[in-house]
């Protein structure tokens, strides 16, 4: 393979596209650094963010000198800018992935838009696809202006590369340098192709145009069935899409994230595949998407839980199309991100017992029966059966929220979203008249919550800890105010949240724990603070009544987003971004925050 000298861009330098199916990072420097392909969970075809030698990728980049580079996104869409700025004149990229609304099996492509704004600029192009996580070769055929990469050992991945300027191939990687004109455009189209159909290709000039303000509409369309209209609409605007973006059109599963392998911590081992839907995170992006408005991605993702769970119990992780042979592996040949490894895909947690998903997505059945649609009789009978895995696990140890991967413990919670699913689950029942157990069900739910409330409380520091027994505090003890278990005026709590303001807070920021105090997961290094536990911490300040802190703080961690409102998984030392990105859970926690802020302001 053909190697570049490529340097890593840091995790915040880049953008997101994609068409519902998969999606692609964009750099800064206008160049697709990482793409799964053909799904959110297949291979990738590029991942240079993982491997600037051997990952591929697809680069387009301006020969004007030294420059200047900005990113926006055209509003209410997923249509990607980049502009470069020198004195030799003013260069933009438009980067998109068509999205049909109606053909869920529509062919994935990348349409680039190669504009001069200013001044004749000379760009040179790079196509580098390395299929399989850069493990299989391919070969590179040129002929009427199309270049098809075949990959071997998998004579169906097949991408097609197709432009109106000349392209050759070199040592099987696409190459093209062109000069566009000032006011011209030059369009780039990357997209997969079936066997047999290597000769039907489009008008590429037609294609792209029809397809952009094809894009732009749907996008638009769908961000305007929003019921937001509160202080924060282009932050949530582009949360709501980010989330959208992983959402499949085809299944109705979300992915936790776009990538896999990015670390926590540089050149550490903390480094996961998160392509999978987790029913947590999902739940708790369906809660998101309900509360905005967007009741028809609720609807898609209940009815895919329900065809993946109807039979057995809930699993932890499930690839997007309900497989559940997650198995992990290690990928040896890549370096990882600034040499971070391993780079895992796979993830092992899927054999981990984590109790507390049955509350996430029970809660998020009941908003949606009480604020969209009633649930059929047939889906409470499966709600039934998730409370009974409750009411028998409920007091068994796990691996927790945050997938501990040493010795299982009685987390709160765990405990906490036990209680969750009985209260939500009752509430149905009643709410619709279903039939339960009602005093067996009763029983349980006041049950866990006597024993959260009495057993998890550790008296000599003056909180609620992180299990039963511990001596430290843990950021998910933030839900308790969010899912109504305690009163956020409650003495117990406001000592609590004092004894997290004490331990887990720098600033606006907030550690998940401190593992380096009892080395609670069992892996070795430092990790980030974790935007999502910020974002809970904002949204307990506003239950509690602290508005001025919360809106300071909220915009406070607005400052902490990427150039164009993303956010990863962690925050470093130095403000950087680290961990998997974008990430879902950081998003749709903003959104609550900023729904509970606006709220509590309104009510004054």
């Amino acid at each position: 393979m053909k190697h570049q000298f490529r340097s890593y861009e840091p995790i915040e330098n880049y953008g997101i596209i994609g068409d519902l199916k998969t999606v692609a990072l964009v750099s800064l420097n206008g160049s697709i650094d990482f793409m799964s392909f053909p799904r959110f969970d297949s291979p990738t075809i590029f991942a240079s963010i993982l491997d600037a030698k051997q990952g591929g990728f697809f680069s387009i980049e301006p020969q004007m000198g030294t420059y200047k580079n900005k990113q926006l996104y055209i509003p209410g869409t997923a249509v990607l800018l980049t502009r470069f700025f020198s004195e030799m004149g003013i260069a933009e990229i438009i980067d998109f992935m068509p999205l049909d609304a109606d053909d869920k099996d529509a062919v994935s492509t990348i349409v680039r838009k190669v504009k001069a704004v200013r001044g004749d600029i000379t760009f040179k192009m790079h196509c580098a696809p390395r299929f399989n996580y850069a493990r299989n070769e391919h070969t590179a055929e040129i002929s009427d202006n199309q270049i098809i990469f075949t990959a071997l050992n998998d004579g169906n991945s097949k991408l097609r590369l197709i432009a109106d300027v000349p392209l050759q191939v070199n040592e099987n990687d696409g190459y093209a340098e062109f000069t566009v004109k000032e006011s011209g455009v030059v369009h780039i189209v990357l997209e997969s192709v079936e066997a047999g159909k290597e000769d039907a290709f489009h008008n590429i000039n037609h294609y792209t145009q029809n397809t952009y303000q094809q894009t732009i509409g749907n996008w638009r369309k769908w961000i305007s069935k929003s019921t937001y209209n509160g202080r924060w609409s282009e932050l949530v605007y582009r949360s709501a899409i980010t989330l959208k973006l992983l959402t499949s059109h085809k299944y109705g599963s979300v992915v936790a994230a776009a990538t896999f392998g990015l670390p926590e911590a540089i050149g550490g081992n903390r480094n996961w595949d998160y392509r999978y839907t987790w029913v947590r995170d999902a739940a708790f992006t369906m809660y998101a998407f309900l509360r905005l408005g967007f009741f028809e991605e609720a609807t898609e993702f209940l009815n895919w839980i329900f065809d993946v769970s109807k039979d057995n119990h809930l699993q932890l992780i499930y690839a997007v199309d309900g497989n559940t042979d997650l198995h992990e592996k290690e990928l040896d040949h890549l370096e990882g991100y600034k040499n971070s490894k391993p780079v895992r895909v796979g993830n092992a947690a899927r054999d981990q017992l984590q109790v507390d998903i049955y509350g996430e997505l029970i809660d998020t059945i009941y908003i949606y029966n009480k604020s969209f649609k009633p649930i059929t009789y047939e889906f409470w009978t499966v709600v039934s059966q998730y409370v009974q895995v409750v009411i028998d696990s409920w007091q068994e140890p796990d691996h927790g929220i945050w997938e501990i991967r040493n010795e299982k413990k009685a987390f709160l919670h765990t405990r906490l979203m036990c209680w969750v699913a009985m209260d939500r689950a009752i509430k149905i029942a009643e709410h619709r008249s279903f039939p339960f157990p009602e005093t067996e069900w009763k029983k349980v739910r006041d049950d866990i919550y006597m024993d959260i409330y009495h057993n998890f409380w550790n008296e000599d520091i003056k909180a609620w800890v992180q299990y039963k027994g511990a001596q430290v505090v843990d950021a998910s003890v933030l839900l308790m105010p969010l899912v109504h278990f305690i009163s956020p005026i409650e003495p117990r709590w406001l000592s609590t949240m004092e004894v997290i303001d004490d331990k887990l807070r720098l600033d606006v920021l907030i550690y998940r724990y401190h593992n380096a105090i009892e080395k609670i997961d069992g892996l070795d290094g430092e990790e980030g603070t974790f935007n999502m536990c910020s974002f809970w911490f904002i949204e307990a300040l506003a239950k509690a009544g602290q508005i001025e802190r919360a809106v300071e703080n909220f915009e406070k961690m607005r400052g902490y987003a990427n150039h164009l409102g993303l956010f990863s998984e962690e925050l470093g030392k130095q403000g950087e971004h680290l961990g998997n990105f974008p990430q879902a859970f950081t998003h749709l926690a903003l959104i609550s925050a900023a729904l509970e802020l606006d709220k509590q302001i309104s009510r004054f």
